[in-house]
């Protein structure tokens, strides 16, 4: 049984091996990683600019864009750079690194959009408390006890899986460093630490994903007992892109993990952890910003103030 200290570096799985393909995936990544980054550095700005949007759900709304940010920028670079330079390495450390930062972005995400959830709730079944309910003082706890608790379950998680002895190799079927990739890699029984931890993280968000059911179940019950339409379409307008974020985040992570082992293949394995891992990173700002019409205004005076710095710029 070889050490873990023995491995020095891990083989990631590419895409392809025809050139021409690798730089068609290095520019295909390029481009969703610039929109992510567009796309969510726009709502961070907008959300920072406009005192309008000093509230509770874009202050969480905010943190989501960050975490995005941490999540596709954990993935993707190490993935275009494999490709561009044809290669497939990644060394022990950065490895490390990367499960750790992923877990880290994906979890606090994961906690955020149930925080989320609660602030939609309590806006619209108890909005008589939302001030007492939902004050500075109370966002800042909850968005810290997001935080924290990715991290916590990061390094438990990071700690553990890679003080694992690993005999198998190190070759990982997967683009990035993923924790079931590597824990296949042991041959220890000391597996069963990790096996319970990731027990343990299962039922944080499954208890997570019943509270989101709950919370909008009850959110749906009361605007749909509101009797004007125009209240019914303002809750509608708050309510529906948090759960088109929630189900893109929950479907592809599930898809990814849960999927039957008949219709498994190195193929499909890599587009499922594309679609779980990219894809709603580049998506949520697309969502949060087709029917939120404050966020459309932010937005259109973000872009105003930035063509008219821009002309006085040039005139000047």
């Amino acid at each position: 049984m070889s050490n873990v200290s023995s491995v020095s570096e891990f083989l990631l799985l590419a895409f392809t091996d025809t050139r021409e393909l690798q730089l068609l995936h290095f520019a295909l990544f390029l481009g969703i990683y610039l929109a992510a980054l567009l796309g969510n550095g726009l709502i961070l700005s907008a959300v920072a600019c406009d005192h309008h949007l000093h509230t509770p759900m874009y202050f969480f709304l905010l943190n989501l864009a960050l975490l995005d940010v941490g999540s596709i920028s954990t993935t993707l670079p190490k993935a275009m750079a494999n490709a561009l330079w044809d290669t497939r390495a990644i060394s022990y450390q950065g490895c490390a690194a990367q499960v750790f930062f992923f877990l880290f972005c994906i979890s606090a995400e994961y906690y955020n959009l149930t925080i989320m959830a609660y602030d939609r709730y309590v806006a619209i079944c108890k909005p008589l408390h939302y001030g007492s309910l939902l004050g500075s003082r109370a966002c800042a706890q909850m968005a810290a006890a997001a935080w924290g608790s990715g991290f916590l379950i990061a390094v438990l998680h990071t700690a553990t899986t890679f003080s694992l002895p690993l005999c198998q190799g190190n070759e990982l079927n997967q683009f990035f460093c993923e924790l079931p990739q590597i824990l296949q890699l042991s041959c220890s029984k000391l597996f069963l630490r990790e096996f319970g931890l990731i027990l343990l993280s299962v039922c944080l968000a499954f208890g997570c994903f019943v509270f989101i059911v709950l919370s909008y179940v009850q959110i749906f019950r009361v605007v749909l007992r509101m009797p004007s339409s125009q209240g019914q379409h303002k809750a509608f307008s708050t309510c529906l892109p948090h759960l088109a974020v929630v189900s893109l985040f929950i479907s592809t992570a599930m898809f990814a993990y849960l999927k039957p082992p008949s219709i498994s293949s190195q193929s499909l394995d890599l587009v499922v952890a594309v679609l779980y891992s990219v894809v709603p990173a580049a998506m949520n700002p697309l969502i949060y910003s087709m029917r939120n019409q404050e966020l459309k205004n932010a937005l259109q005076k973000l872009f105003g103030y930035i063509v008219l710095h821009l002309n006085n710029g040039l005139m000047s």
